[in-house]
């Protein structure tokens, strides 16, 4: 069975990255497409500008929206205790690098404790 081609509203991958930023920007939602009208962070110029040289970068901007030129690149995004890595997949793309950084551990509880599953032992 073959893998479907991944597509960003009707454009490849390959499209994608021969936009201009701004014609990529009117096939983003409202608010990521006004984050880049409005301009980039200090932080998020030099993640492009780090990016454009190297396949692997550290970064703390979270907010960062994943950008067709990033596809293929390892970011290893902060999360406030580590930086995890990510590697940027198409399907990514006009979504925010925190997103794949998760800030809050999982919680598994396991089961209830003594007193809980045998009554109250107090007497």
């Amino acid at each position: 069975m073959a893998r479907k081609e991944f597509t960003y509203r009707g454009k490849t991958a390959e499209e994608l990255q021969a936009m201009s930023l701004d014609e990529f920007a009117h096939l983003l939602p409202s608010s990521e497409r006004r984050k880049i009208r409005r301009g980039f962070t200090h932080d998020e110029k030099n993640l492009r500008k780090k990016l454009g040289t190297r396949d692997k970068v550290k970064t703390h901007a979270r907010e960062m929206i994943v950008l067709p030129e990033m596809i293929g690149k390892t970011i290893m995004v902060h999360n406030g205790k580590e930086y995890l890595q990510v590697v940027v997949q198409p399907e990514m793309v006009g979504h925010r690098l925190g997103q794949y950084a998760l800030t809050r551990k999982l919680t598994k509880h396991s089961s209830a404790g003594v007193t809980k599953s045998k009554g109250d032992i107090r007497k």
